[in-house]
């Protein structure tokens, strides 16, 4: 660990672990001596497009122009 508190991890760890580039990771304490890597669940990406045909088109154009 860097004084920039930057963790550098063997490329192949890395792979083995399946996080790729651009993954965020959670780091969490596991002990002395020990740091435990977790993926962060993308929320937007978990839930975009879930709700498709609920809304007419353009409803949300609508909403937003009552603001105006």
């Amino acid at each position: 660990m860097s004084s920039q508190r930057q963790v550098t991890i063997p490329a192949e760890a890395f792979r083995s672990a399946g996080f790729a580039v651009g993954d965020q990771l959670a780091a969490r304490s596991d002990g002395p001596g020990r740091v435990t890597f977790e993926r962060v669940d993308d929320v937007l990406a978990q839930f975009a497009g879930a709700l498709t045909g609920v809304y007419e088109p353009d409803e949300l154009d609508k909403l937003r122009d009552e603001w105006d």
